[in-house]
């Protein structure tokens, strides 16, 4: 082949990842179903995955993860399938990681690994990429030893005290000095969120937050409810960003949704502390509407999963609406013996529209459930408190002679203004507008 006849190429080679798990049968989720969930990830990282092997033992090894045995029959797996990157079910130590390179001479990777290198693809605003550069410099920190094995010495005496260890430790200090920077430019974001937050409380516009497992349809559901554009795959972590949109109750109540990064199972505690800044929508919310995918054999425990990380964040008791969705793909049998909607539980499917209506009409119920009745007349000068309470609450208008009589539910904070406004009024007039005084002004518990 002459010079000019080379080429150079600069394609990505394919990763072919080989998975493997410890089925440690605790109870939880059966390794197998662990192991498929593993191959998603995998295939959403951009890998293909071509085999995958378990063991059961009580707890891993500390040293191989597998037992040592089992750990090196990996070097037969690698001669049959040809992988270049070996995928582990959990978080592993820099030193069960650095002996399974060793023996397999690849890339090894754990679960928390994987997932904050999808964050890192899908991350597209700069706090998402701020949040998943956090992830990884906190992932990484107490790793940093087998990084610098090409600086080590194995001898002792002269000639053997090198610079690695002065450069392990410089190294830590920049990546702890870049922790301490990201941090306060998140800290910048979540002053920034909380001021708009206090802005929404002030206002006493009501908020509902998305949550639920990844790939469960909430991105679907925010676009169907709010008539959105919110990017939507069918992947895992398609979306990570929050999103907020405006949508209407049937009341004609306006409230603010948004849709929330989703969760998953044995979701790394690093990734849960960098988006607490962002999962604080969650617990800012009046109203959690879960999302749960039926068509999953193993719903319930993505809902184990979803209430580990609410408790953690502490909204784990927060109001709720369940969301089963995804009814449309279900089996006629399937559906008929589904459970009625009830007023903790809705059948919906977000791709067609089916059970939207129900949905909303919950929404509007269980936000009631949280507001003071009220019933007084406004007088017409107050025009600008009669519209805020037609879009921040449940209520009912009729014109009198007097001024606009509001009955129904109000946020506290308004449904106060309204009553002194008809108190004023009434005072004002000495109570003759045709309708009994208390009638007119009463603010009281719903």
């Amino acid at each position: 082949m002459n010079d000019h006849s080379r080429l150079i190429d600069l394609n990505t080679p394919q990763e072919r990842a080989f998975l493997i798990g410890i089925d440690v049968r605790d109870g939880g989720w059966p390794i197998g179903r662990s192991l498929i969930e593993l191959a998603a990830l995998t295939e959403t990282a951009g890998a293909s995955v071509v085999g995958s092997a378990f063991q059961r033992r009580p707890q891993a090894d500390p040293l191989w993860y597998f037992g040592k045995g089992r750990a090196a029959e990996l070097i037969e797996e690698k001669g049959a399938n040809d992988f270049n990157v070996l995928i582990v079910d959990d978080e592993i130590s820099h030193t069960q990681q650095r002996n399974l390179e060793k023996l397999l001479d690849c890339k090894v990777l754990d679960r928390s690994a994987l997932i904050i290198d999808i964050f890192a693809r899908h991350a597209r605003t700069h706090e998402g990429r701020l949040q998943v550069e956090l992830a990884q410099l906190e992932y990484h920190l107490p790793r940093l030893t087998r990084m610098w094995t090409h600086l080590s010495r194995t001898g002792g005496g002269i000639g053997t005290r090198g610079p690695g260890e002065t450069q392990l430790e410089t190294d830590r200090r920049v990546i702890r000095d870049k922790i301490k920077k990201v941090r306060a430019e998140l800290a910048d974001v979540k002053r920034q969120r909380a001021t708009a937050a206090g802005q929404r409380v002030r206002s006493k516009v009501a908020t509902v937050a998305l949550v639920g497992y990844t790939n469960a349809g909430k991105s679907t559901l925010l676009n169907r409810l709010a008539d959105a554009d919110v990017f939507v795959a069918d992947m895992l972590f398609a979306t990570l960003d929050p999103t907020s949109r405006q949508v209407s109750l049937p009341s004609g109540q306006r409230i603010v949704m948004t849709d929330t990064v989703g969760f998953i199972n044995k979701l790394p505690h690093a990734l849960v502390d960098a988006f607490r800044a962002t999962l604080e929508e969650v617990l800012r919310a009046d109203l959690l509407l879960e999302v749960v995918d039926t068509t999953d054999p193993d719903f319930m425990a993505q809902q184990t999963a979803v209430q580990s990380v609410l408790d953690e964040l502490g909204a784990g008791a927060k109001p709720r609406i369940t969301v089963f969705n995804k009814i449309d793909l279900l089996d006629a049998d399937l559906r008929a013996a589904a459970m009625p909607d009830s007023e903790r539980a809705v059948f919906v499917s977000a791709a067609t529209g089916e059970g939207i209506d129900n949905l909303l009409a919950r929404v509007g119920d269980a936000l009631r459930s949280q507001m003071v009745q009220v019933d007084a007349v406004v007088p017409y000068a107050r025009g600008e408190l009669v519209a805020r309470a037609r879009s921040m609450g449940d209520v009912r208008e009729r014109y009198t002679d007097a001024g606009v009589r509001i009955s129904g539910h109000l946020p506290d904070a308004i449904a106060a203004e309204v009553a002194a406004a008809g108190r004023a009024a009434r005072d004002g007039r000495g109570g003759r507008d045709g309708a009994p005084a208390g009638d007119r002004t009463s603010a009281g518990g719903g």
